[in-house]
């Protein structure tokens, strides 16, 4: 999608962070912005002040871990701006604890938001996407953690999900004039840390619901990172490129390239030990 101007994009988790980084850059390009968030003070503001700019923006409101919410937020889009071409699943929450923090409604609600609002996001907005027959994009944020995982967190499996589905759906879509991108966002200044803020009650159960609120070292360091991260405004228009020229992964920085790497060596060197064994049959 080379020309972006006068497209419509529906963009989740818009209210602040790498979601209103992404909203702020495609509105500066012409795009029409449907911003879609869970927290309402937060989100009249940020709709406030990009209209402030002449943007042609609009909010809803929606639990993204609510299918009905997403179809709800998607007849709203189609009101207000007609045929939708640009899809971005960006809201998230950093929740569940590695394996001795585990309970059932972490899990729930890490997987309904992180990794079903987007299966659900895409299900809903992908036939608008390619009823128009004008093209289309979906951009899904996953997190550097979906291609290294540090820990049996529900988070990073939540994210692994999320690029496992977005390498799947690239080769199936693109035929259909669709193209597919997923985002893994290394450390950036984001609210993450404050995802318990807007844990619904049906998860009260969630115990460890936000693994980035702990208290270890480890956690303690990558929280430190956060608040310092890279800016959101950067990853937005990181995203917008990726869009115009689409690219399959987008990256923030090369941090973690390293580790990626060494995670390829270890899966290489996996195959390597049963190259020459010969299969029982």
């Amino acid at each position: 999608m080379k020309d972006l101007e006068g497209k419509v994009a529906f963009v989740t988790g818009a209210a602040s962070g790498i979601g209103l980084g992404i909203a702020t850059s495609l509105a500066q390009a012409g795009v029409k912005v449907m911003m879609c968030d869970i927290e309402q003070e937060a989100l009249d503001k940020a709709v406030g002040e990009l209209q402030t700019t002449n943007a042609d923006v609009e909010g809803v409101i929606a639990d993204i871990a609510l299918k009905d919410q997403i179809q709800s937020a998607a007849d709203r889009t189609i009101a207000r701006f007609g045929n939708v071409h640009i899809l971005v699943n960006n809201a998230g929450v950093g929740g569940g604890g590695s394996y001795d923090q585990w309970s059932d409604e972490a899990w729930r609600w890490t997987l309904d938001v992180n990794l079903m609002g987007v299966i659900w996001g895409i299900e809903i907005f992908g036939p608008l996407l390619e009823s128009h027959g004008e093209g289309g994009h979906i951009v899904s944020t996953a997190s550097i953690a979906g291609l290294i995982s540090f820990s049996g967190a529900p988070y990073n499996v939540s994210k692994y999900g999320v690029v496992a589905l977005s390498e799947g759906l690239r080769p199936e879509l693109a035929p259909r004039g669709i193209g597919v991108s997923v985002l893994c966002p290394g450390f950036i200044r984001t609210n993450i840390v404050e995802s318990a803020r807007n844990r619904p009650d049906r998860y009260a159960d969630a115990t460890s619901s936000d693994f980035l609120s702990a208290e270890s070292e480890t956690i303690k360091v990558a929280r430190e990172r956060i608040a310092n991260g890279i800016d959101p405004a950067y990853v937005g228009d990181l995203v917008r490129e990726g869009i115009e020229k689409n690219w399959d992964y987008i990256f923030t920085d090369a941090e973690f390239e390293p580790i990626i790497e060494a995670r390829f060596a270890s899966i290489k060197a996996g195959f390597d030990r049963i190259r020459d064994r010969t299969p029982t049959r």
